[in-house]
Order: structure tokens, then sequence, then C-alpha cells
């Protein structure tokens, strides 16, 4: 069995880090995430060197800094769970801090990158947020760095999937460069469930099924989707948020459903 889930710590390191996935960690060239948890007046600063980052507040109120830019008590949401969220993108190459103005809950995505394009604020109003999917397997889609805003590697989206539906349905993949059709993106899905004390599954399997694993998740998990078809779903009496980190050598979301399952659509 493949390790394709990493659990979150219950204390942050010194560093406040909760989780962290690196490409070394994961086996892979693109794609890094990482969950902080920071105490009120908790400052920590960080380099993206050769990477571009999106800093997306999952909780709470913070400020950060570079050295030309400021973004004052940025945050409006005490849990994932309610309206889209502030995020912030950074280019290679900056310095930043980061100060918890309340207690912090904040995703770092990251992706290599040469140049990426100007930092920037994104705010709720940007973030393009909309259904998709009817009836059980539909769920609200929040597009927070997709292809609509500007990056260079990183594609970053949010998902809220209510009880007893199905997400990322039907299942689809994209690992392999067949532009137009499809296009190669490692990814990983960052959990929280509602209720805390509740659980949801995850399948990523292979055309020939050489990868074929159904992963129990929980509130917290990070999931690797390194190849292959994916889907999720949340049973009845638990609401499952999930944030989605992609990258690839293309900036393009191209998928293919998997063709047994694409008549349901």
């Amino acid at each position: 069995m493949l390790d394709l889930i990493v659990k979150s710590r219950s204390q942050p390191d010194t560093n406040g880090s909760v989780v962290k996935v690196t490409p070394q960690s994961a086996g892979w060239d693109w794609v890094g995430f990482e969950v902080l948890r920071l105490a009120d007046g908790r400052t920590v600063e960080r380099r993206t060197y050769d990477e571009e980052v999106c800093l997306v507040v999952l909780s709470g109120y913070c400020t950060v800094s570079t050295a030309d830019h400021e973004w004052r008590g940025i945050g409006e949401r005490e849990s994932p769970f309610e309206s889209a969220p502030f995020a912030i993108y950074l280019p290679p190459g900056m310095t930043y801090r980061i100060e918890a103005v309340t207690y912090l809950e904040l995703a770092v995505c990251s992706a290599p990158a040469e140049k990426g394009v100007e930092p920037r604020l994104i705010q709720p109003d940007d973030v393009e947020v909309g259904p998709r999917g009817t009836g059980n397997a539909e769920r609200e889609v929040r597009d927070i760095l997709m292809e609509a805003q500007p990056a260079e590697r990183l594609l970053v989206t949010e998902v809220i999937t209510p009880q007893g539906h199905w997400s990322s349905y039907p299942p689809h993949k994209h690992d392999e460069d067949n532009r137009p059709n499809e296009t190669y993106l490692e990814e990983t899905y960052y959990h929280r469930v509602q209720p805390e004390k509740g659980f949801a599954f995850q399948r990523v399997y292979s055309e020939d099924r050489s990868l074929d694993e159904t992963l129990t998740v929980s509130d917290g998990d990070t999931v690797l989707v390194p190849r292959g078809y994916h889907t999720v779903s949340a049973p009845p009496g638990y609401d499952l948020y999930y944030l989605n980190v992609m990258a690839g050598p293309v900036r393009e979301w191209r998928v293919k459903n998997d063709p047994d399952h694409e008549w349901l659509f």
C-alpha cells in the first residue's frame, strides 16, 4: 500500500507547522503544501526562495508584510466551511512576515517557479464561487488561484461537499500531458470535517489498477494524488471541506473522466 495520507500533528512544531508536504517528501516535482497554526500575536518570517506561494487564510486574522507591501488584518472567517477566503500570492525570491492577529490557521501552497507574477491580495470577491455537479454529487467550488487568476505554476481551489454527497465526481485524472484533453498536474487534498469527529472517503486508482487505494480521511488529513483517477465521498452527518493545490509543467486544468462512470453526467 502506498502511503498517500499525511496526518496533521496534534500540536504545532516550533515553526507553527502542523502538516508539511514537500516535493521531496511526496516523491514528485511540483507541489508543496503546509498548514500553520499560530497563537494570537505569534509571528514567523519566511522566504519564498525559488517557489511561488499562495497563502490561504483558513481561519482567523493575520497581517502579512514584505519589503514593499503590507496587508493588514486580513481574514474574516472562523472556519473554512464559511465564506470564500482571503489569500495572498507571492512570487519567488521574496522574504515575508506573518503575524497572527488572532488565533490563525494558514495554508502555504507552493510550486517551483522562475519569475512568478506581481504579489497581490486575493479578496473573497475575487474568488469565483459556484456549484458543480448535480443531485448528490453537487458541491460548492471556490476558485482561489485557478486559470482566471495569474500565476506561473500554482492552481488552488477550495471545495465544500455537503454530507451525503460525492465530490471530485465523476472520478477524473490529470496525470498525462495530452493537451488539449488532459494535463499533468500533481495534487494535494487538505481535508477538514465538520463535526471534527467525523470522517470521509477518498479513492485514488489508476486505469490498470496498479494503484488502487481507498482511504479513510479524518479532520486535518492531507491526501497525495500523484497519479490516477480520484474521487471523494462525505458520509451522512458530516460536511467535508478540502483545499486542493495543483501544479505541473503547464498551468492548465484539463482532466479525463473515468469512462466507466462518465455516463452519469
